[in-house]
């Protein structure tokens, strides 16, 4: 693929419409998503599908696995209407799960395992679920179990992770691993992942509709209160997974290996570690959890080719690199999504690695790939790069949002495309507020410049309104990641009697500096207005992160609230 027409793969006619680009193939979307899958067990069926800690799945065996479980949730009274939960680390599991409940026609709920029990029981209940699959850990399934009987929930399917495991492996672990595993009672309400798999023979789907039928409820962050579902159509999944495809700049089919850090409950990891993995017939390296060291070894190990991360993930190999030396020569494609890319982070990748990393731009709500640079040269930094095909960017007014901004000109990031959800689940009012004639509303204040090159400023709702004026976080941020002692950094509001709210910065130091607060107050005048200026510098050990390894802003907010309330309090009782 071209850069000059990778990323426009539907422009607008004079009537609005879109239209296919010069040089980017149609898109393929009126297919279930499992259909990805059983292309590549008819087409492929003796390439690597799965590695997991030592044992490896062909395609062929994954397909088997998947039309077994399929018929085990099936013969649970799992079809179509139904919802099933997952909530599993990357495990074989995971996938055999996924594909097998879509081709029962029902919808995947995904979960993350380290969700509170609040989040849990509110996602339960909202999505109604009927099954959960989950896994014996001690950290994940009592919180779980706790749920069982009461809303929907009326089943668990149970996979140990022994059984995942090589031999060797699973005859060990139960006895070096048995503090970190839970009880799993004897009951008709537990089904062991085993049992689901002993039902034989091939599984015949009913009928999908791909542009109605639900694939996933994808719940969004709920960071401004109780997460939403994000209604994905199996034609959504397709489209994203054939949108991203079309990034790669000769794709070996059959031969790539894309490794699965990111979790697949993420719908980052889901699409692009997952079934973008399977529609390139590519093996899959799964990792329950980030470590650096693991990472960097079984990129080195696993010669793979295909790395989709987070910034901290590429910042962690960045530290950890300069320290040690490993060959990473076989990474093709990396593809950082979830948080700004800061440029400086980018370039020392490029340099350790010699893997271009392009930054891209999504959310729950678009499957969730929407921009993206160039993977083949042409990166800017601060961009999250040019639409996927088949979708379109419009930049519109904060003020006045059904006025579409000129070049340049800064407003609301709103969305068209294939990949675009139908809705909230059970929410038509925050459905009908989250589109504007059409498009969706991203919540992101950004711009594009005359090449159709998109960047994005900052969240609407993380603008700091500091004497009349907006002050983004990000542009704080990049500012004080050019200083080279900078290794993390985060920007919120907090507030102040003379301005209002001010931003205040947190920050993660490389190396310590003699007075930093001085030295980063001083080195920031060169880049920063004095009304952008932050009121106060934070040295941290670490930031919050997700599980995900995005930096939290939300826990930042949580805790200087708590430190307010808990000085207004002193100062009362004083």
């Amino acid at each position: 693929m071209h850069d000059n027409h990778s990323f426009d793969g539907m422009v607008a006619s004079p009537a609005g419409d879109m239209a296919p680009a010069a040089g980017t193939a149609p898109l393929r979307t009126q297919r279930p998503v499992y259909g990805l899958l059983d292309d590549a067990v008819r087409r492929h069926g003796d390439c690597a599908a799965i590695h997991f800690l030592g044992r490896r799945y062909t395609y062929r065996e994954l397909g088997a696995l998947v039309d077994r479980a399929a018929r085990g949730f099936a013969a649970l009274g799992i079809g179509k209407g139904a919802r099933v939960g997952l909530c599993l680390p990357n495990t074989p599991a995971f996938v055999i799960s996924y594909f097998a409940v879509l081709k029962t026609g029902a919808t995947v709920v995904n979960f993350n395992p380290l969700y509170a029990p609040r989040e849990l029981q509110h996602q339960i209940e909202d999505s109604g679920v009927s099954v959960m699959v989950t896994t014996d850990l001690a950290m994940i399934y009592p919180k779980v179990a706790a749920h069982l009987g009461r809303a929907s929930l009326a089943r668990l399917v149970v996979c140990p992770m022994a059984e995942m495991l090589p031999l060797l492996k699973r005859l060990l672990f139960p006895v070096l691993k048995r503090k970190d595993l839970a009880h799993i009672p004897k009951d008709p309400r537990h089904v062991r992942f085993r049992e689901l798999l002993r039902h034989g023979g091939p599984f015949t789907p009913p009928t999908i509709d791909p542009e109605t039928d639900l694939a996933a409820l994808q719940y969004t962050g709920g960071t401004m209160g109780l997460a939403k579902g994000a209604m994905l159509t199996h034609a959504n999944i397709v489209a994203n997974a054939e949108q991203v495809f079309q990034l790669l700049p000769d794709p070996k089919i059959g031969g790539e290996r894309v490794l699965g850090v990111l979790p697949l409950f993420h719908v980052f990891g889901m699409t692009v570690a997952m079934n973008l993995a399977v529609r390139l017939a590519a093996e899959m390296v799964l990792v329950p959890r980030f470590d650096v060291e693991t990472t960097i070894d079984v990129i080195v190990r696993e010669r793979a080719t295909l790395f989709p991360g987070v910034p901290t993930i590429y910042t962690a190999i960045n530290h950890a690199l300069d320290k040690r030396s490993a060959d990473l020569s076989s990474l093709r494609y990396c593809i950082s999504g979830g948080a700004p890319l800061p440029g400086e982070v980018r370039r020392r990748f490029e340099t350790l690695t010699g893997c271009r990393l392009g930054e891209g731009y999504g959310l729950s709500e678009s499957s969730p790939v929407v921009c993206c640079n160039p993977l083949d040269g042409g990166a800017r930094d601060g961009s999250i790069g040019r639409p996927l095909a088949g979708t379109r960017v419009e930049i519109r007014d904060l003020a006045d949002p059904t006025r579409i901004c000129a070049p340049q000109e800064k407003g609301e990031l709103c969305v068209r495309g294939p990949q675009v959800m139908r809705g909230y689940w059970k929410r038509d009012d925050d459905t009908r507020e989250t589109f504007i004639d059409g498009a969706l509303r991203t919540g992101d204040v950004g711009y594009v410049d005359e090449d159709r090159y998109y960047f994005i400023v900052d969240r609407i709702k993380d603008m700091i309104l500091c004497s009349g004026y907006n002050v983004y976080p990000r542009a704080v941020e990049e500012a004080l990641y050019e200083h080279p002692a900078v290794a993390e950094a985060l920007v919120i509001g907090v507030p102040d009697a003379y301005r209002g709210n001010a931003p205040k910065a947190f920050v993660v130091l490389k190396q310590p500096l003699p007075d930093p607060d001085a030295e980063l107050h001083g080195f920031l005048k060169d880049y920063l207005s004095p009304i952008e200026m932050p009121k106060e510098i934070e040295i941290c050990e670490s930031l919050p992160k997700t599980l995900v390894g995005k930096l939290s802003r939300k826990e930042l907010i949580a805790r200087e609230q708590q430190r307010a309330a808990a000085a207004a309090d002193s100062g009362a009782t004083a």
